[in-house]
């Protein structure tokens, strides 16, 4: 080191450096003007007698007039250069990084590329979107998208985006880029969509596979799974419903008087759990008979609702993790399966004498089209399907139906006069033909419906690129499309005061009557496979689907709803404990909504 007064330090010598390159840029930046008058004023030059302002505000103020220049007049700054800038920002970077610890290094690094993603996945929506595209939902995390949002509310975040961005547009869910075309038309497009051009397989199978079993419903093709709701059919015929009434009635009498939670001649319940079991203990009864009825219990309508919980929308991408739900699951598909299977063994080893010609015995001289007999593992995953899929709608929907009826006693009462007039005061056992003397205990299954869709969102894989007519957007194969039959049904402008639960609204005379599509536009029928059914697409209201995926069992939902609907009134009055007139909210953590727990109502018996 030289003496003071010799010559400049190597501390001085690196300002000189940084001043002379400053001066090599400034230079260059005066040679690329088009005009002789610049817009500001270059920099006074530094002699060795003026003030020395420290070396960290000199780069910046070199930078600061270099941004200036380059925001007005492009330049070309020669590689070399800009080499040399990065280096002086990058050299004081890399030294401190180098001085923290490995968990500061790790978590800096981790904070860097989330910025980084960010930054890119907000550039890419500013800057770069596809007019042939729909308007994509703002976002800020490319992977998370507007999962967490959605996830939340999906209905609210239905009606704000169509707000925004109209009935179609696109938002990221776990990764994936989701279309919505809301609406009827939107129902249309999608669940009325081609097998070219839409498949339900590939995004169902990954949630269904693991709950009902391997070979049925969505892991197998399109065309086995026609034959098999063929085969189904045979349990959902209207003889079949005139033997179904009694032995629904029955059982929801009997359920009355053991459980626990009714002893008594008033009291509190969280109706959900109950709903659910009487639920299971109808279907199971009806649609598969006395011997499959008498296996189960509580416990087994536990491992349902555990098998419900499989269709956790988490499940889309993690089907196959050790989480605890997924062991449950897994747990209740061995049971329950291996009840049905030992039935089957059972029945065969005893011939065909069977007490009753039930689904089972059906499916067990059942074959395919091919002349394939059905096998036994299919048939006992098929009654898993057959049940499960009418328990997660009907248990949700008749605790949705108790739940509205606490917050109207007044519509409860009107429902038991109901009863009293059409079918007698003393109130004999319900049959098939009673039913339809009971507009109002209709009109409640409808209305609660309405409000309380169980399936919120439905979705298709988009095989080849499908434009939409009357606008410029075309879906690529890579998105997944959306329908949600559910927000139309609560649309304004087919349903007035589309919030209010009134059941009334479906009398012909009502000021709130539904404004549906007419009845010859919305009977058109086609058959997929497994007999004729309506399209169903033209009408808002559309709580079972529709398209080749429409719900089989839509009327035998109808009758076990009405049958377990009339028979708790004709037992029960309820209220809110609180004796207000709200409602609980929903719960979406499942594919299936439902309310939320616990869901407490006070009830009463009629005859103390």
């Amino acid at each position: 080191m030289g003496k003071k007064g010799d010559g400049p330090t190597k501390t001085g010598r690196k300002k000189i450096l940084l001043r002379a390159r400053g001066s090599s840029l400034q230079r260059l930046i005066d040679n690329k003007r088009p005009s002789p008058s610049p817009p500001f004023p270059p920099p006074p030059p530094v002699s060795p007698s003026s003030p020395r302002t420290p070396s960290h505000q000199q780069t910046h103020f070199v930078c600061f007039s270099s941004t200036q220049r380059l925001s007005f007049f492009p330049i070309a700054l020669s590689l070399p250069h800009a080499m040399g800038l990065l280096q002086e920002i990058a050299e004081p970077l890399l030294q401190r990084f180098s001085q923290l610890g490995t968990a500061s290094q790790v978590g800096t690094v981790a904070a860097a590329v989330v910025f980084i993603s960010v930054f890119v996945n907000v550039l890419n929506q500013v800057l770069f979107r596809d007019p042939t595209k729909p308007p994509m939902v703002f976002h800020l995390f490319p992977w998370i998208g507007s999962t967490i949002t959605y996830g939340m509310d999906p209905p609210r975040f239905f009606r704000e985006c169509k707000n925004k961005y109209g009935e179609v547009f696109t938002f990221v869910l776990l990764g994936k880029k989701t279309t919505v075309y809301l609406g009827t038309n939107g129902n249309e497009f999608i669940l009325n969509g081609k097998l070219r051009d839409v498949c339900a397989e590939e995004i169902y199978s990954v949630l269904t596979t693991p709950v009902f079993g391997k070979d049925v419903v969505y892991d197998c093709p399109n065309a086995k799974l026609m034959e098999q709701k063929k085969f189904m059919k045979v349990a959902l015929t209207t003889e079949a419903f005139r033997q179904y009434v009694p032995i629904i009635s029955d059982e929801v009498s009997g359920y009355l008087k053991r459980s626990a939670d009714f002893k008594g001649k008033e009291g509190v319940v969280n109706i959900c759990p109950k709903m659910a079991e009487i639920t299971i203990f109808t279907a199971s009864h009806a649609l598969q008979g006395k011997e499959i009825r008498d296996q189960f219990d509580e416990s087994l309508a536990a491992l349902y609702h555990d098998l419900d919980m499989g269709f956790s929308p988490a499940n889309f991408q993690l089907h196959w993790a050790p989480l605890p739900w997924n062991r449950r699951r897994d747990h209740a598909q061995r049971t329950v399966a291996k009840i049905y299977s030992d039935t089957i063994k059972r029945r065969r080893a005893r011939g065909t004498d069977s007490e009753a010609q039930d689904i089972m015995y059906h499916l067990m001289n059942s074959t395919y089209k091919n002349g394939t007999r059905v096998p036994d593992h299919e048939i006992a995953n098929m009654m898993i399907a057959l049940l499960m899929a009418g328990q997660h709608s009907s248990s949700s929907t008749s605790a949705w139906i108790m739940l509205r009826l606490a917050s109207r006693p007044d519509i409860m009462e009107e429902l038991y006069q109901e009863q009293v007039r059409a079918l007698g005061a003393d109130l004999p056992p319900l049959t098939y033909e009673d039913l339809a003397k009971l507009p109002l205990n209709q009109a409640i299954i409808k209305e609660t419906l309405r409000l309380h869709a169980p399936i919120h969102s439905i979705m298709r894989a988009v095989k080849q690129p499908m434009p939409i007519s009357g606008t410029k957007y075309v879906i690529p194969p890579n998105h997944i499309l959306m329908a949600a039959p559910g927000h139309s049904a609560s649309d304004p402008a087919y349903f007035p005061e589309p919030d209010l639960w009134e059941p009334h609204r479906w009398e012909a005379d009502s000021h709130l009557a539904p404004r549906l599509a007419a009845a010859d536009e919305d009977e058109e029928k086609v058959d997929y496979g497994y007999g004729l059914v309506s399209k169903g697409t033209a009408s808002p209201y559309l709580p079972f689907g529709a398209g080749r995926h429409r719900c089989i069992g839509e009327q035998f939902a109808n009758v076990q709803l009405q049958t377990i609907t009339a028979m708790i009134v004709r037992e029960f009055k309820f209220r809110n404990v609180d004796g207000s007139n709200k409602v609980i909210g929903t719960d979406y953590a499942s594919l299936f909504s439902r309310p939320l727990e616990p869901a407490n109502i006070h009830w009463e018996r009629r005859h103390k």
